[in-house]
């Protein structure tokens, strides 16, 4: 969930708008947005949004925030493309302005000069940010790794980057996803040999599951089906919509059409490659659905499944939970443990040092990654001679010049999270609530007094999510007798009354269950 800040001369511009997945701290909301309380304080300053590539940690939250930043969007014409998708989505299209920028182009904002400088990743038309300011230049790499063998796009330009270096440069902002792999991350071109083994070894269906915004996989993959008699099936909306960007874009010319999923099952099954979305575990992805045996496209005993992707930190259990139901269809599973059928697009340290070697920094900042991550690619590059290093946390402000870079202060960050079509504050009432419904369960409690204070009939009780499961009528017998205790003893006034019902009907369910379920109070009188 990216989001970086650079200000100069009280102006500022933002570098990438993305977003996270939730998870079980917020049940109910699929995304998770950062919190943009500092920079929104200051939007008369802020010159526009510097984009640097297309995955969602990096844009995914534009369609929920950029409206309301009201400055322009900077993007090369891939990722430019996947963004003016998501804006015409949410009928923003008007409402959002979307700059292209060649690959490789510059422009200007206020005190800022930019430059993109095309690196390799995951995704086409990854670009670093290079910074230009009066105090000093910043190279901002985004993600990125080094491929001789890109098999979508054109290698780096070693020559270009070392000329950034000579020309001198304060700070590079570097990603540290891989900072502790003591390997080259491999290019993509030599996955296709491992992935073309598995295939043409497969007796039944192929499925390959790998992240959808990973053209040149697809790519390997057109070539592999190709080779292996096989004709290509895709699975999920998020492929879909990769392909139709990269062909917009002068990608994948020879892309198969997309394959009808009946026409694709009526295939003999050794003729048919399916690639689909679903490779972490999702659940609502086309390989889950597939595992679960709802959705049109069918694998059976002997089929095989290739994991073309690695497992990302986190969703083990929802992988496992896929694989799992694969294993009892008897589907035999191939994953980067097995074949060589997977490279990351993120740096180890041989890459690492290259780039320091190009770039020459008096200081690295290390982002991206964990915090383990980051202080371990500080450690790595004082070894490998750079100066200065310093290693930031979610808000703090950093001069990086004039003068000695260190930590100034810490400005709030937190998360908003999408819930339904509402964006709230991730550790607002509404999610605390929620995450206390799911730990304790809730209560409620219906009580009628007459006129003249007592119970005019016996208090009813609604539970839900509290465990006493086969003791249910013992227990609602002991919550019972406490609200007719707290109606004898009385009260000072109805908001003390309703309160002390509360506590008294919690207080048994604690007794019980050793929980302290949310506990609601319907107080109504008759006369």
């Amino acid at each position: 969930m990216n989001v970086n800040l650079y200000g100069c001369q009280g102006k500022w511009i933002m570098v990438d708008l993305g977003l996270t997945f939730g998870g079980s701290d917020y049940a109910g909301c699929d995304l998770v947005l950062p919190d943009l309380e500092f920079i929104e304080a200051r939007r008369e300053d802020l010159l526009g949004i510097v984009l640097t590539h297309g995955h969602e940690d990096h844009i995914g939250a534009i369609p929920y925030l950029a409206a309301d930043l009201d400055v322009p969007l900077y993007a090369t014409p891939f990722t430019a493309t996947l963004i003016a998708g998501k804006l015409a989505e949410e009928g923003l299209t008007d409402q959002v302005e979307l700059r292209v920028i060649d690959n490789g182009g510059s422009f200007e904002l206020g005190p800022f000069g930019l430059r993109y400088v095309t690196l390799a990743h995951s995704i086409p038309d990854m670009n670093a940010v290079v910074i230009d300011t009066p105090y000093g230049r910043v190279f901002h790499t985004g993600d990125w790794k080094l491929d001789d063998e890109p098999v979508i796009g054109t290698a780096i330009n070693a020559d270009d980057i070392r000329s950034i270096g000579d020309e001198g440069v304060l700070a590079l902002v570097c990603d540290s996803t891989n900072a502790f792999n003591p390997e080259y991350s491999g290019t993509e071109g030599s996955v296709r040999d491992g992935l073309m083994e598995s295939v043409k070894a497969a007796k039944g269906r192929v499925l390959v599951t790998s992240f959808a915004s990973n053209a040149a996989r697809l790519e390997t993959l057109h070539q592999v089906a190709v080779a292996s008699g096989r004709q290509l099936c895709i699975a999920g909306r998020s492929l879909d919509r990769i392909v139709r960007a990269a062909q917009a874009n002068g990608m994948l010319p020879k892309f198969p059409q997309i394959m009808d999923f009946d026409a694709a099952m009526r295939l003999p099954p050794r003729e048919l490659m399916i690639v689909a979305t679903g490779g972490q575990g999702e659940a609502r992805a086309a390989l889950a659905r597939i595992a679960g045996d709802s959705h049109p496209l069918k694998l059976d005993a002997g089929d095989t499944v290739i994991f073309s992707s690695r497992q990302i930190p986190g969703n083990e259990t929802a992988i496992g939970r896929i694989q799992n139901a694969l294993a009892r269809k008897n589907v035999i599973m191939i994953t980067e443990k097995q074949a060589h059928v997977h490279v990351s697009g993120h740096p180890g340290r041989p890459e690492l040092q290259i780039m320091y070697d190009w770039i020459r920094p008096e200081l690295l900042v290390p982002v991206h990654g964990e915090r383990r991550h980051m202080a371990e690619q500080a450690r790595f590059g004082l070894a490998c001679g750079i100066p200065n290093t310093l290693v930031q946390s979610n808000g703090d402000v950093v001069r990086l010049a004039p003068g000695e870079p260190k930590i100034l202060g810490h400005e709030r960050t937190g998360r908003l999270v999408l819930d339904g079509d509402v964006i709230l504050p991730a550790d607002g009432g509404t999610i605390t609530e929620r995450r206390r419904i799911g730990l304790h369960g809730v209560i409620a409690v219906a009580v009628v007094l007459d006129a003249l204070g007592k119970l005019a009939v016996d208090p009813e009780f609604r539970l839900q999510g509290v465990p006493v499961e086969e003791d249910r009528n013992d227990f609602l017998k002991d919550a019972e007798a406490a609200v007719e205790r707290v109606i004898e003893k009385g009260a000072a006034n109805e908001d003390a009354l309703r309160e002390a019902l509360r506590l008294g009907v919690r207080r048994v369910a604690t007794e019980w269950t050793g929980k302290k379920p949310i506990v609601e109070i319907m107080l109504m009188r008759l006369g």
